[in-house]
């Protein structure tokens, strides 16, 4: 699915760079060599990134 039409991030180009180690909007940005241009997907990329980061937190917890 795209969630940045202005730069044609999809949620795996997302996902890709949070599991690269970014952690938040701007790091994914630079992670693909863009921008945010109108802004539009920064809730899209920001909600991805909340559930990327809680799933690891749980993962984390679980092993330990």
């Amino acid at each position: 699915m795209i969630v940045c039409s202005c730069n044609a991030l999809s949620h795996q180009d997302i996902e890709i760079a949070i599991n690269n180690g970014a952690s938040r909007p701007a790091e994914i940005y630079s992670a693909r060599k863009c921008t945010a241009k109108c802004g539009n997907c920064v809730p899209g990329i920001v909600c991805l990134l909340r559930s990327a980061l809680q799933k690891a937190q749980t993962e984390q917890t679980l092993q330990n």
